[in-house]
């Protein structure tokens, strides 16, 4: 039986910026969002310091992982916000090197409490690729559940792919 790690979520900082640079330039992963372009560090860093931390301000709220000791293993968004229906897209990156350690789970689960509790939101929502089985099995520990199959919803540049969409009612 695998130990949950505790995590923290906290808002970016100017020091995010190399793992914010990672993420967002790493080309193997932009067919599961809406990036195809690479983002400059001057990019990146105006969007830290421009960001208000307030998903009503900003229609999104992008949050960094810590561990229990304090070391940033990833970052999760809420996207897509809807302040009528008061849902959310989520989106969730774990660093390679934190993988497979029980991050994801921990960090969805602390995701949930502050969604429910500080925003008050209704429902979060994610998009996964159907062949992306440990992702599928993460949001479904994590209270989710499938909802619909798009068709040819997500395009990796040479092929189009059906996606999950995977519902959470908090």
């Amino acid at each position: 039986m695998r130990i949950i790690p505790t995590v923290h979520l906290r808002a970016m900082e100017p020091e995010d910026l190399d793992m914010l640079y990672s993420i967002e330039n790493d080309t193997s992963q932009w067919h599961l969002g809406m990036t195809n372009a690479p983002y400059s560090r001057f990019v990146l860093h105006d969007y830290i310091s421009q960001t208000t931390g307030d998903i009503y301000t900003d229609k999104q709220v992008r949050l960094m992982i810590e561990n229990e000791t304090g070391e940033t293993v990833g970052m999760v968004d809420l996207t897509t916000f809807c302040p009528k229906n008061l849902r959310a897209e989520v989106g969730i990156v774990i660093a390679d090197n934190y993988r497979c350690k029980g991050y994801a789970q921990a960090t969805l689960s602390a995701l949930h409490r502050y969604a429910h509790t500080t925003l008050h939101l209704h429902q979060l929502y994610a998009f996964i690729p159907c062949d992306n089985l440990s992702c599928i099995h993460l949001f479904q520990k994590s209270s989710y559940r499938q909802t619909a199959i798009l068709s040819d919803w997500l395009f990796d540049g040479s092929a189009y792919h059906d996606a999950i969409l995977m519902q959470c009612i908090l």
